[in-house]
């Protein structure tokens, strides 16, 4: 019984505590209650807002190809003129295979003798004049034979360094005779008649951009614009710079690969519109403050794009409800707002 009393009067002395420090909160240090703050505020509505987002972007070729040899050795052959066209399939360069290909003679005599023999003893088990066995390990050498011949094969072709696709040569970096490896930079191959522009969008602007849309091009080098037409969208947001990778093509070669290049993309909505200083920024997320009942209510929103008018409000308020955009960072939370003036 005692103990039931003893933990009525702790639990009346807590309220009694958290009621009187509500009070405090809204006095100040005379003890006296705070005046209200004087506040202006827009009623919400929906407007239509449109706003020209600008990134960076890197002119790429559209193939693009480092020319290096698949095994080592020194070039006995080298045709990589500067700067050349290319047809696909030509012989760039090729690798000394001196002794594959007599590797390859050995072979192919071999292969001779051994179907020679194969081909006596398949007569002879015919009539029954040699055994199964003895034919079976004729046949075998033959086909070992021709799979050593395929290898050889195989190897001398790695020797041989052509064009993969018709393009442009880039510099020729090495010289007939030299030792080169799988490691040695030969030139390089790049397709130019289409070329693509890589360039990363902000994860808030993702929606402006989709497939088959044309964004405007502009670069320094050169005066005018270009158009390209966007090819694809890199599915998952960088996590570093929470960023959307987009690739456009643009069919005109005069841009160079590797050129720094202006994207632009344009962007107009409907939806809530509040002016950019009635936002409080915040690590987490943004809020703007409401006033209901006379009091400061804080909201989380999701914002949209900019421009010199305003902000895009895409969630969080409605159109109709009343905003804070002036005295903002004078409010609290719950705290007692007086309207001076809506402003239109």
């Amino acid at each position: 019984m005692r103990l039931n009393v003893f933990l009525g009067s702790l639990l009346l002395a807590a309220m009694v505590m958290v009621s009187c420090k509500g009070k405090k909160e809204n006095k100040g240090k005379s003890g006296k209650e705070r005046p209200p703050v004087v506040v202006d505020v827009m009623i919400a509505a929906v407007s239509d807002i449109s706003a020209e987002i600008e990134v960076n972007g890197t002119v790429l070729s559209e193939d693009m190809v480092e020319l290096r040899p698949e095994v080592s050795g020194r070039l006995t052959f080298l045709s990589i003129p500067d700067g050349a066209q290319v047809e696909a399939g030509t012989v760039l360069a090729r690798i000394n295979d001196a002794d594959l290909q007599a590797q390859l003679k050995q072979q192919q005599v071999q292969l001779e003798l051994a179907e020679k023999t194969e081909h006596r003893l398949s007569q002879l088990l015919e009539v029954n004049g040699v055994d199964q066995a003895a034919y079976d390990a004729a046949l075998t050498q033959v086909n070992l034979f021709r799979a050593n011949i395929d290898v050889l094969k195989a190897q001398i072709d790695k020797t041989v360094i052509r064009a993969p696709f018709t393009g442009t040569l880039g510099l020729r970096l090495v010289s007939q005779g030299a030792y080169v490896s799988p490691s040695t930079l030969i030139g390089t191959l790049q397709r130019t008649d289409r070329i693509k522009i890589d360039f990363s969008v902000p994860e808030v602007y993702g929606s402006l951009v989709k497939p088959g849309q044309t964004v405007e091009v502009r670069t320094t080098g050169r005066e005018g614009k270009f158009m390209a037409t966007v090819k694809a969208i890199e599915p998952q947001i960088n996590t570093s710079t929470r960023n959307l990778k987009v690739r456009a093509l643009i069919n005109d070669p005069v841009l160079n690969p590797g050129a720094f290049v202006k994207v632009y993309l344009s962007s107009a909505q409907r939806n809530v519109v509040v002016p950019a200083n009635a936002v409080i920024p915040d690590a987490m997320s943004n809020q703007v403050v409401l006033v209901k009942s006379g009091k400061a209510v804080y909201t989380d929103v999701e914002t949209g794009i900019r421009n010199s008018n305003g902000v895009e409000i895409r969630n969080g308020i409605q159109a109709g409800d009343t905003l804070v955009v002036s005295g903002v960072l004078f409010t609290r939370p719950g705290a007692p707002l007086k309207v001076r003036k809506i402003v239109g």
